[in-house]
């Protein structure tokens, strides 16, 4: 199913990939997780390492599982998942089953002996461990504009994650 490829040979548009696909970020472990969809994150080096930077409402139910668990999965979809993408963004895993609603196929990937939840239907995982978690606050923007972002005042919360591995499904 998926492959194991090095982060460094990856030839991904990172703007593209962000603003147009949509991924699901998903964190727990094979008997408690959730997932949401996002389009907005980065990928880079931070403190020498590569990195996936996220943001999330505390409102979201996949905070929880971020605070509880110290790794968590940005999945990536090739197109015809929009749908199901949509769906994961807009309900909450408190109320529904996103998996049975969505068709969507949970699977564990294993990484330093701790378990992570992905998808079947991924084309590209990135499997993070937590490095590090900051409260966006208004105080310190600099740019004024970001503000028309939160017009309910329901500021992000940014994680960084360590990028431990990459994952493809085999081709």
């Amino acid at each position: 199913m998926f492959e194991q490829v090095d982060y460094a040979s990856l030839e991904l548009n990172p703007f593209s990939m962000m603003k147009q696909e949509t991924f699901l970020i998903t964190a727990g472990d094979a008997d408690d997780w959730n997932t949401m969809t996002a389009g907005w994150g980065f990928l880079g080096i931070m403190w020498a390492r590569p990195a996936f930077g996220i943001v999330v409402r505390d409102s979201r139910y996949t905070y929880e599982f971020l605070k509880k668990y110290n790794r968590f999965t940005c999945s990536f979809f090739p197109p015809g998942y929009e749908k199901a993408l949509q769906i994961c963004g807009t309900t909450s895993g408190r109320s529904v089953d996103k998996a049975a609603l969505t068709g969507l196929h949970p699977v564990v990937v294993a990484q330093d002996n701790q378990e992570l939840v992905t998808f079947e239907e991924a084309n590209m995982v990135f499997c993070c461990s937590s490095a590090s978690q900051t409260d966006i606050r208004p105080e310190d923007f600099l740019n004024a504009a970001i503000e028309k972002h939160y017009p309910n005042k329901d500021y992000h919360t940014l994680f960084i994650g360590f990028i431990e591995q990459v994952l493809a499904q085999n081709a």
